[in-house]
């Protein structure tokens, strides 16, 4: 109690002494500084485990224990969510969207390490996922927790949670601008100019802590040995196509297979075949092994000779069309040893997976190209790096991302114009397919989407309980005009609602439709209310999400609709002023700077 006491007098002391904005800015410094100790500590876990595990290994017995490694890691990681969490910490960057558009930015305060655990076990043991998502809800946990700490308002919150994955992107990747580029692209927040400082302050404050326990150089080391000619730009534009058609391909296979692994519903079957495709996918192709960043630091340095060593395609490798069969076979594959990761109890994101098969893509693109003498030379290393940031624009719809990360993971800043050519191209291809990212899909097929749009943002945020007004008398189809007339006369509508004794709604009675026979009392006693009652022009569902319904408003031209649960019973009317009121409201709340 005395601890509270001296909370609530800080708290007091705080409101007078620093103004709001000044505080955000001082609580996106310290998330910062937490986001960067998590990431940093993730990766240390991540490349400890491997370490303890691998670093016997031989060419000759690697391959056997690597098929069994990653199973025992997807094995403890679910057991961990299962009973331990006891909730599902899985897409990392969906969740963060979620609560975004549905939880008022609230993010549950087990999300700030649990991730942390079971991604480090899982890829330590080989999962064939990445770090990088559930980093990013950690950092997004961090701040949303740290916010309702300090008791800040939801505007705020949502600001926090931006700045706690912007810092987690900034510290495990060390690139603060991609950070930045982050949260506005995937996360999709509608910014204002006093919302950018706290994001770059986070950002920054958690890549300089990077630098300070990991060293200044990039992530992967890359060399431009050879240099971008303009006449290369018409072989980058179709690359762009070529990452778009990947993205595309990944983005639907994994929801197949996820779709798949959830009618399983059992958690052991779902391990059992999860570890199976595992076990035989990465003893077959070693590269899945883990992030895969080893794989994608030899592509960008042109040694892939040794990918093959370990596999039972070994003999293969001297042949060029070897290679490149191998390399194409893991493009293809790859996208179910994630899923198989994910569904049969790991805990991983797409980012590692999204960089690794933009790295194969690109090389593939140019090694395959290069067989052909009418053909220019493409460089193998630099088209690899391309790749990388067009296949990460198309699965997460989100191209400056792609084009800052792979310049600042790799200092490649003298490809910066065919890094953007790849992944504008990547983006506008997989958009003529599929009008969300992997991350989105699932909450814009529910209608729970924030956008970028303010007025859809807005919507989403609306909830339809909030606007239905329940002060319209109903009238039964039995009922005379005269008994008709007395509901009018203590109403303040001139609609009402019909319902059948289980009060399910039949039609409406419309108060212009009887104005001319209202006021003859010869005719109470001969009409009823069957006589003159209309169907509603729709119906408004309490389950319906509030885009459709504001589309329902416009093809009908209605001004008020009836509401309805799904078994028909009449619950109020929702009308569009009530809705435009509400919706000012939110704007004010949600968007307004400070």
């Amino acid at each position: 109690m005395a601890k509270d006491n001296l909370f609530v007098k800080f708290l007091l002391w705080r409101e007078r002494h620093i103004k709001e904005k000044h505080f955000i800015l001082i609580i996106s410094f310290v998330v910062g500084i937490l986001t960067a100790i998590s990431a940093i500590v993730l990766k240390y876990l991540i490349h400890w485990i491997q370490h303890l595990l691998t670093s016997n290994f031989t060419i000759d017995n690697a391959n056997y224990m690597l098929l069994v490694y990653p199973v025992i890691g997807i094995l403890l990681s679910g057991l961990f969510v299962k009973y331990i969490v006891r909730d599902d910490i899985g897409h990392g960057v969906t969740k963060i969207l979620y609560a975004i558009s549905q939880r008022k930015s609230r993010i549950k305060p087990h999300n700030t390490f649990t991730s942390i655990v079971a991604s480090s076990v899982t890829i330590g043991f080989g999962g064939s996922v990445g770090a990088e998502a559930p980093i990013v809800l950690t950092g997004a946990a961090i701040g949303s927790n740290l916010g309702r700490v300090f008791k800040m308002e939801q505007k705020t919150l949502m600001l926090l949670v931006g700045c706690g994955a912007a810092g987690a992107i900034a510290g495990i990747f060390k690139a603060p601008i991609a950070g930045l580029v982050f949260v506005i692209e995937v996360l999709m927040l509608d910014l204002t100019m006093t919302s950018v400082l706290p994001l770059l302050i986070s950002s920054v404050t958690a890549a300089t802590m990077a630098y300070i326990f990991t060293g200044t150089e990039a992530m992967f080391k890359f060399s431009q040995t050879e240099e971008f000619i303009i006449g290369r730009i018409p072989y980058v534009l179709l690359l762009g196509v070529f990452c778009g058609l990947v993205s595309l391909y990944f983005t639907r296979v994994m929801n197949r297979v996820e779709g798949m692994y959830r009618k399983l519903g059992v958690y052991w079957k779902k391990f059992l075949l999860g570890g199976a495709m595992l076990s035989v996918l990465i003893f077959l192709f070693p590269p899945l092994y883990g992030e895969g960043y080893g794989t994608i630091g030899s592509l960008l340095n042109g040694q892939f000779s040794h990918l093959m060593d370990t596999s039972p395609f070994y003999s293969l490798d001297a042949s060029y069309w070897g290679v490149l069969l191998f390399l194409s076979a893991i493009l293809l594959v790859k996208v179910f040893a994630s899923s198989a990761t994910n569904a049969g109890g790991g805990c991983g994101g797409i980012f590692a997976p999204s960089l690794y098969l933009g790295c194969i893509a690109g090389f593939v693109f140019a090694h395959a190209s290069n067989y052909f003498p009418f053909t220019m030379y493409l460089s193998e290393k630099n088209f690899a790096l391309l790749g990388m940031a067009g296949v990460m624009a198309g699965v997460m719809h989100a191209p400056l991302t792609g084009v800052f990360l792979i310049a600042e993971l790799t200092g490649g800043y003298d490809l910066f114009l065919p890094l953007m050519i790849v992944a504008v191209s990547s983006y506008i291809t997989i958009l003529m397919f599929e009008p969300h990212s992997i991350y989105s899909m699932r909450l814009a097929q529910k209608g729970e989407l924030l956008t970028h749009h303010k007025d859809r943002a807005v919507l989403t945020l609306l909830k339809l309980d909030s606007v239905i007004e329940k002060d319209f008398q109903t009238v039964t189809p039995e009922m005379s005009l005269g008994d008709l007339v007395k509901v009018i006369a203590r109403s303040s509508r001139n609609t009402f609602p019909v319902v059948d004794e289980k009060g399910v709604l039949l039609g409406l009675v419309l108060l212009d439709n009887i104005r001319n026979i209202m006021f003859r009392p010869e005719l109470y006693n001969r009409f009823h209310v069957l006589k003159f009652m209309v169907s509603a022009p729709a119906k408004i569902c309490t389950n319906m999400p509030m885009e459709k319904m504001m589309r329902i408003f416009d093809d009908t031209k209605a001004w008020n609709l009836p509401v309805v649960d799904e078994e028909g019973h009449y619950i109020g009317f929702v009308s569009k002023s009530m809705i435009f009121n509400a919706y000012r409201e939110v704007l004010v709340e949600t968007f307004s700077g400070d």
